[in-house]
């Protein structure tokens, strides 16, 4: 009797954490930054793949990660450029995105120019203070 109560508080608490691990990455976390570091493969100014947006493809010693930048203007704005072949660092994490994950950057580096593409708490800045209709419902479930 002890044993299978023992085995159900287990089971609780395994599922109650893996739940709230699922929990935090709704969310963006300054503290769960990690930087990626690689050369660029593609990159497309406005992505059909959710979560809409930039999205940069790069190759880092672990392999591929498609990167979500936000909005593309943003880069633009900044007389930003991302070529194949470019080296980058870019500063973000993991989040939670329609049943997966994305790593979603708040900031990328190229060289010694960099760009911040997400405030602190995870939402893609905007160029020109308003996003259009369009804009907003195809960044809508990024933070």
């Amino acid at each position: 009797m002890l044993a299978s109560a023992l085995a159900f508080c287990l089971s609780a608490a395994a599922q109650q954490t893996a739940s709230s691990s699922a929990q935090q990455l709704q969310s963006y976390d300054l503290r769960r930054e990690v930087s990626l570091v690689g050369k660029v493969v593609k990159f497309d100014a406005a992505s059909g793949v959710a979560p809409m947006g930039a999205h940069v493809l790069v190759q880092t010693g672990s392999g591929q990660v498609d990167v979500h930048l936000g909005n593309a203007k943003v880069l633009q704005s900044s007389h930003f450029e991302l070529n194949p072949g470019d080296s980058v660092r870019i500063v973000g994490e993991n989040l939670a995105f329609s049943g997966g994950t994305i790593f979603a950057a708040r900031v990328v580096q190229k060289g010694n120019q960099a760009v911040i593409v997400r405030n602190e708490k995870g939402a893609p800045k905007i160029v020109g203070g308003t996003l259009s209709p369009e804009q907003t419902e195809a960044l809508r479930g990024v933070r």
